[in-house]
């Protein structure tokens, strides 16, 4: 549990409290994003904070997302739509000005709801940053708001970190820290108070709280390295599932509803050493589709995909997972590379071509398709939102799955997605977070395995959430002193 559910965690206390509240991140640099009902893309660290405050997700939240695309270079999105690529220097030149729509954001939020809870991001001591900051101290600035460090001791080296944060703060900033909170510890916290003690003393500001170290099923980007991870090759006597790592992952948030089945294994895995013979293999979105495929044919990925789809393994594709399994992509623009065009995996008959503008909407759509992997799934609806560069045009001998009735809440008839027997692909994100539509396709390989058929963690996903939220907000309350934060806000 990283800070951003920290922020989430409070947020849902505060409105468990009867408060009006809204999260807020002017600006977060991730690869998981979501899309509005207005078509706009924000990061999904603020939506899971929204859904913990009990409200619809807005661009408002999160005004500026930054999506790296190479080790030099991102995309910047501003109020939810793409502006440009920039590199770090010339986004850091930038960020001037952007202040004050980051000042305008905030102000419209702060007119409409009682608590604001602030997420900054990395460290609020980046000294070589400070004199553009907008999202830190100088955001804690501009909203006129006080300040409350996270230490993470899991990492180690907690004391020194908290201690060395408020030496290298300006007097001024250091006026604005009401309070400091250790996460993520292991152990009794008796043994930490000899050093609570003397931090309070070094620093002058309490530490309000001790979090333990606790796995919760809600999405977080903080613990990404803790759940890539788990990619040892098992002899799963229950559903095994790998979903490849690619270089260039994007919303591996897609798979959180899957990592809660009871009696399916997700790994993510990035060399052919460790696949084994999973019952499915997924190939997820990508920020560089086509960097990601090179990828899959020089590691030798993509011949190991061949040899499991021989073998009756499920390959499943996610927007640019599913454009990888095409026969082609193309980049005339040059929107994702230098090449014109790259031939694709070929399991799928479809070719994408990559436009200037992405494609982002929110959607509903029906399983149109009731044989092999999708048997007794005819006539699911599923929700969820496309994020994406390319459009697909289905070839000869191509079978549709999916038919979209439903975009920005209009109807709106087409197909969307393929399937060639058990290679399935779709631009869908989220898709897995419709539990009827998962359950049945888990059942199926279930069935296909000689295994019984099992029940999905919650009827609704959205139900599951919910109480994760509310087992957060409960551990929260348990190791944080809520009475001196509600001081600190004026709320006591």
């Amino acid at each position: 549990m990283g800070k951003s559910l920290i922020v989430a965690g409070l947020c849902r206390i505060f409105h468990q409290d009867g408060y009006k509240v809204v999260p807020f991140k002017s600006q977060n640099m991730a690869l998981n994003s979501y899309i509005t009902k207005e078509g706009k893309e924000m990061g999904r660290a603020q939506v899971v904070q929204a859904e913990a405050a009990g409200i619809e997700p807005s661009v408002d939240m999160n005004p500026i997302l930054l999506k790296p695309t190479t080790d030099k270079t991102t995309q910047v999105i501003i109020s939810g739509k793409v502006y440009g690529n920039m590199s770090a220097v010339q986004y850091h030149e930038f960020k001037p000005q952007l202040a004050e729509m980051v000042r305008d954001v905030y102000n419209r939020l702060a007119e409409k709801n009682d608590i604001i809870v602030i997420e900054g991001a990395g460290s609020p001591a980046e000294i070589n940053l400070r004199d553009k900051d907008i999202v830190n101290m100088g955001m804690a600035e501009i909203a006129d708001a006080s300040v409350i460090l996270v230490g993470d001791i899991d990492r180690g080296g907690v004391f020194a970190s908290l201690a060395g944060t408020m030496l290298l703060l300006t007097e001024s900033e250091k006026a604005r820290v009401k309070g400091v909170i250790i996460n993520k510890f292991r152990g009794d916290v008796k043994i930490l108070e000899p050093g609570i003690k003397m931090l309070e003393d070094i620093i002058k500001v309490p530490v309000l709280g001790v979090i333990p170290y606790t796995r919760l099923n809600i999405e977080d980007e903080d613990s990404v390295a803790e759940r890539f991870s788990q990619k040892e090759v098992t002899n799963c006597e229950e559903i095994d599932i790998v979903v490849i790592k690619l270089p260039h992952i994007s919303n591996f948030t897609d798979f959180n509803a899957l990592e809660n089945i009871k009696g399916a294994k997700v790994r993510y895995v990035d060399r052919v050493a460790n696949i084994g013979n999973p019952d499915m293999l997924i190939l997820p979105g990508s920020k560089n589709t086509i960097e990601d495929l090179l990828f899959l044919r020089k590691s030798g990925i993509e011949k190991e995909i061949y040899r499991l789809h021989d073998s009756g393994t499920v390959i499943y594709g996610i927007c640019g997972g599913y454009q990888m399994l095409g026969v082609e992509i193309a980049d005339p623009y040059h929107t994702e590379s230098s090449l014109e065009k790259i031939k694709g995996i070929g399991l799928l008959k479809m070719k994408t071509v990559f436009q200037p503008e992405k494609v982002t909407t929110q959607i509903k759509a029906l399983i149109n398709a009731n044989d092999g992997i999708l048997e007794g799934l005819n006539g699911i609806m599923v929700e969820g939102y496309e994020i994406h560069m390319g459009t697909t045009e289905f070839l000869e001998n191509c079978t549709p799955y999916l038919t979209i009735c439903s975009v920005f809440g209009h109807n709106h008839i087409k197909v969307d997605g393929v399937r060639n027997g058990d290679v399935l692909g779709t631009y869908i994100h989220g898709i897995f977070d419709n539990m009827d539509f998962t359950m049945g396709l888990i059942n199926n390989l279930r069935k296909r395995k000689g295994l019984e058929k099992v029940d999905g963690p919650i009827e609704s996903f959205k139900e599951f959430k919910e109480e994760q939220y509310n087992k957060l907000a409960s551990l929260l309350r348990e190791n944080l002193d809520m009475d001196r934060i509600y001081k600190i806000l004026n709320r006591s």
